[in-house]
Formats: structure tokens, sequence, C-alpha cells
């Protein structure tokens, strides 16, 4: 299927690795020039080159280091970006813990990076879009929207703001040409599960792969999702077929949510 969406310009955030950068994978072997930021130049720079073997003739990869959760994060990713047609918000979750033991500033980073600073980019480039009658935005977010986890009550709150916040938006823009919607990953084989692995083969003891398997073979699919069928799922709601979709929750999660709605 031809997506429509080749010539394109994207900005791809935390791009430099796991889900973002399987979006901005995606989105480069369609034909769409992307901006990919995040915090660690190295990587960054890696991933960067990647996608440029990948590329067809003519597509441009350009990277940006930095924190999009900052303002200067932000202006920098953007100036980078001659015309943002397309927007994927990503940012790595907060810690887990209990919310017993968080402070005022801990739910204000929280906030920053899974809520404000998504907003903050809509705002950038949600009235350029329309004016030109095109645009997507895609915010990946958490299964947790959904089906919160205990542990993960920073996530779950900035994230379920964040939804509630694209739930209006959405419609007032879809009709310009614009649509917003949210990808809500569930357990998919990156380094964020592996440090949730990790931390808990370390409290209980365990080895990491033991635990792993146990995940695994609990999910309805039997395995972990990969970060190509993620950004697949990505690149085709940032298509010219997705018009029509907007203001929707998309949960990948092997089957996981156990609930009809």
């Amino acid at each position: 299927m031809d997506l429509g969406i080749q010539g394109r310009w994207a900005l791809v955030c935390a791009a430099s690795k796991g889900l973002g950068k399987g979006c901005a994978r995606a989105l480069v072997q369609e034909g769409v020039n992307v901006v990919i930021t995040a915090r660690g130049e190295e990587a960054l720079q890696r991933t960067a080159e990647e996608l440029r073997a990948l590329a067809p003739p003519g597509v441009q990869v350009l990277a940006v280091a930095g924190d999009i959760a900052t303002a200067e994060g932000r202006a920098a990713a953007l100036a980078a970006c001659p015309q943002v047609d397309i927007l994927v918000n990503n940012a790595g979750g907060p810690p887990p813990g209990d919310f017993r033991d968080w402070d005022r500033e801990a739910w204000i980073r929280a906030l920053d990076a899974n809520m404000l600073t998504p907003i903050e980019l809509m705002k950038a480039v949600v009235d350029p879009m329309m004016a030109r009658g095109w645009g997507r935005v895609v915010n990946i977010t958490s299964a947790a929207v959904k089906a919160p986890i205990d542990i993960l009550g920073l996530s779950n709150g900035a994230r379920s703001g964040l939804t509630g916040f694209v739930a209006g938006l959405s419609r007032k823009t879809v009709a310009r040409g614009v649509t917003i919607n949210n990808l809500l990953p569930g357990p998919f084989d990156t380094d964020r599960i592996r440090q949730t692995l990790q931390g808990a083969a370390a409290k209980s003891g365990r080895p990491v792969e033991e635990i792993a398997e146990e995940r695994r073979t609990q999910n309805p699919a039997g395995r972990f999702g990969t970060a190509d069928e993620f950004g697949a799922a990505c690149a085709f709601l940032c298509s010219v077929h997705a018009g029509f979709i907007t203001g929707q929750n998309l949960l990948m999660d092997g089957g996981a949510y156990p609930g009809t709605f």
C-alpha cells in the first residue's frame, strides 16, 4: 500500500532507540524526510546513519540532540524541521514506585515530559498544519492509560491527562485535514521493558530471562511486540488513508487488555 506521504517532513521525538526509532524507520522507508531527536548524542547519530542507509534517494535524515522536555530542546528540534507535516510525540516514562514517595517535583517532571511537552509541540505545529490543510500527530503513550498499573502512577496520571486533552483538540483540527491520535504500547521488546525486568529480577532474586519468559507466555500473543510492527502502525496513522481517524487510542498489547471497550 502506498501511504501517500512521500516527501513529507516528520519530527520524531525520542527516536534514537526503541519505539521512537521504529516509527522513524517506518516513515523513512515510506519516503518521509525526518528530524529525529533524543538526549543521547552518540546513540542518536548511530540511528541517523542507520536510517540514512535505509532511506530512498533524496530522503533527508537530520539529527538534533537535546532534551525535548525543555523549551531549548523543543526550539532546536522544531528549527531543524523545514515544515512539520507529521509529529510523533514520545518520551521515556517516569520511574515506577509508591505514590507515597513522590513529591511535587516528581509529579512536575512526569507532567513536563509526558503531558506538557507533547502539548507544547502540538501548539507549535497544529495551526500551520491546519493552514496547509494537512497534518498528522501521533502521541506514543502507554497501555496503562486503559489498564493502569499501580507502580506506574506517575505515568498513569500524566499520560491520562494528555489523552483527555487530545480528545478535545482532535475534534477541532480534523475538519482542516489534521488528525491527532494516540498509540498505546503494551509489552514491547525495548530497553524500557528490559530495565523493568532487571528490576523485577533484582527484587525477586530470580534470573532475568526466567521472568522475561514468564511475562511473554502470560501475554495472549505469547511474545513481546517489536519496534518494527509498532512503527508500521504509526506510519499508517500518518498516511493519507487515515484522514477519518482522529482522537483515537490504538492499543497495541498483544491482547493483554481483557476488556471489550
